[in-house]
């Protein structure tokens, strides 16, 4: 993950100065632990301003407004009780080179200073700092002991002091390119290397797209650079010290990540504020999908061995009950045969009543031929008890196993992070499972769903360009079948096999044809377990024929006057991978 490093800070505080100055604080929100909210109101705009001291993803930004969810963290609640209703009056650098701004903030424009919020963006050692207009520290999200730092504890009631003062030298215009090249090149090595530990105020980002710009690898050794190269290299550098001088950014994507010096640029952003929103909010989902992603995986996994072991276990009870009326039919040749039984025989062989078959009976020579003939019918009934209790229990397995196959079949679909509507829909299955009883609910449960009644089904169009919605969760499969459908629209779902449920959206007098009705089974299938398969049976039926049973569980319906096709996934996987 790209750092927000020196010259992004920059950029987004030039941003900020010039469209969020004053400002009045209005509310103040934070998400988790490493993520707050501040609402600013100026006379024209209202916004969010995020600061985040996250590890890998810290930053300073004006973003989309934050979920509504409970706020019951203190950090928060400290800076509600100080700053909420003040103005923003200043953000400044607290000293020239450091990744630290100062907010400024007062009772209204031209007052005294009555608190400043200092935002430390410094990778693993971010913090946001709230310190009073004295300089002593009122509050931070993350306090620092003796203990665990000597040099710069951060506790509450201590001065604020600055982070301590690196040694090396700072850039700058007046420096001549001799004296550049030469501090460069003193030292054999990669440009990249020699770039980052002779200066500070760079990232490895910014030296590798300073390098590209140029025309050149950061990683080639300084000896190999031509005059040519240098000289091309000192004007890469002396155009980034100009944009940090005049402040003038060009925020926009490149390949691999993003720049606000428009180097590399394969496509602009509007603002830094939404370019870093954006870069870093993706990027967080994305650690956030694959991380709950293999923990539902694995929870799945586990649950439904489970369930497969005690599936089994009834299958051979039930397998077992069977023999009921062997024990039955042999008890019965006992006893009209009791006059061919000796003392300590074990067995006897007796001619079957009906097809005169032999049939080998074992018994007991402790017992005589009545009580072995009494202990077969009390195994005859154990058995035909047993079944009668086995096979509700054998159902409900079956139930559960099949609920849970819908769920680990939806999982399946969504295998990689596109989108946030990705990461929601994983957010819908955890939900699901912790409703259920399958997972423990977390402390701090991060929600990406900024609006409760967005879907995020998968859309496609029919040959004939009807809509095609898809359910990828069973909580999406509810509200596509119970809630969207309407009465002229067409369902669809693989026949006994889990799988999500897909709806064709018909306006009044609409009549799709065949190729229309397959590509749906064909979607159907690919989204199932079927979708290995070359060809799995779907049902399709209207809506008003579908019945969700009493007590199921979510994703399970009841549908009725189907027709069947025979979807093809093999078929519309191929369609979907030449789309893309």
């Amino acid at each position: 993950m790209q750092p927000c490093d020196f010259t992004t800070l920059i950029a987004a505080a030039a941003e900020l100065r010039a469209d969020w100055l004053p400002a009045r604080v209005e509310q103040i929100f934070q998400r988790d632990r490493t993520h707050l909210y501040i609402a600013l109101r100026t006379i024209d705009r209202r916004g969010w301003l995020t600061l985040s001291w996250h590890s890998q993803a810290a930053r300073v930004c004006i973003g989309e407004a934050p979920p509504k969810e409970p706020d019951t963290f203190t950090f928060s609640d400290q800076l509600r009780h100080q700053i909420k209703g003040l103005a923003l009056v200043e953000i400044a650098t607290i000293s020239p080179w450091e990744r630290v701004l100062d907010f400024q903030f007062s009772r209204r424009p031209g007052d005294p200073i009555l608190w400043h919020l200092y935002a430390e963006i410094m990778g693993k050692y971010s913090n946001v700092i709230l310190a009073n207009g004295e300089g002593a520290i009122v509050t931070a999200a993350h306090q620092v002991t003796a203990d665990q730092s000597s040099v710069r504890p951060i506790l509450t009631g201590q001065p604020y002091t600055v982070p301590p003062t690196l040694t090396d030298p700072i850039p700058s215009l007046q420096e001549s390119r001799e004296r550049w090249q030469e501090r460069v090149s003193l030292i054999p090595g990669t440009l990249r290397r020699n770039l980052l530990t002779n200066y500070r105020g760079l990232s490895s980002a910014l030296v590798v797209l300073m390098a590209q710009a140029a025309g050149i690898d950061a990683n080639r050794t300084t000896e190999s650079l031509t005059e040519l190269e240098w000289q091309n290299l000192f004007h890469k550098w002396k155009e980034w010290l100009h944009i940090l001088e005049a402040e003038e950014f060009k925020p926009g994507w490149t390949e691999t990540g993003y720049t606000v010096l428009g180097w590399g640029m394969t496509q602009p952003a509007e603002t830094v504020g939404e370019l870093l929103d954006r870069y870093y909010g993706d990027r967080l989902n994305e650690q956030e999908f694959k991380q709950l992603r293999h923990q539902l995986a694995q929870k799945l996994k586990s649950i439904l061995a489970k369930l497969q072991v005690k599936q089994q276990t009834f299958r051979d009870r039930l397998q077992q009950s069977d023999k009921a009326d062997i024990y039955r039919q042999q008890a019965d040749l006992l006893m009209a045969y009791l006059h061919e039984w000796q003392p300590g025989m074990k067995q006897i062989t007796l001619n079957d009543f009906e097809t005169e078959e032999a049939i080998v009976i074992p018994l007991n020579p402790e017992k005589n031929a009545v009580q072995n003939a009494q202990a077969l019918y009390k195994s005859h009934q154990k058995l035909k008890r047993a079944r009668l209790a086995v096979e509700p229990l054998l159902r409900e397995v079956n139930a559960e196993i099949y609920y849970l196959e819908q769920v680990e079949s939806a999982l399946d679909g969504v295998a990689e992070y596109c989108e946030p509507g990705d990461l929601i829909v994983l957010e819908e299955i955890r939900d699901e499972l912790i409703d259920r009883g399958y997972l423990n609910a977390p402390q701090y449960r991060r929600h990406s769903s900024t609006n409760p009644n967005q879907h995020h089904f998968s859309r496609y169009t029919t040959p004939s360009g009807f809509e095609l919605l898809v359910g990828r969760n069973n909580q999406q499969n509810d509200r596509l079948t119970f809630r969207i459908a309407g009465d002229y629209d067409l369902w669809f779902h693989t026949q006994e096999i889990p799988g999500s449920h897909v709806l064709m959206r018909l306006d009044p007098g609409s009549v799709p044809d065949d190729a229309d009705l397959q590509f749906a089974a064909d979607v159907a299938t690919y989204y199932s377990r079927a979708n290995q398969s070359d060809r799995a049976p779907v049902v399709y039926t209207e809506p008003k024929h579908l019945y969700k049973p009493k007590g199921a569980e979510p994703g399970i319906v009841v549908y009725k006057h189907e027709r069947i096709l025979w979807g093809e996934p093999q078929k519309f996987k191929t369609q979907k991978n030449n789309r893309m």
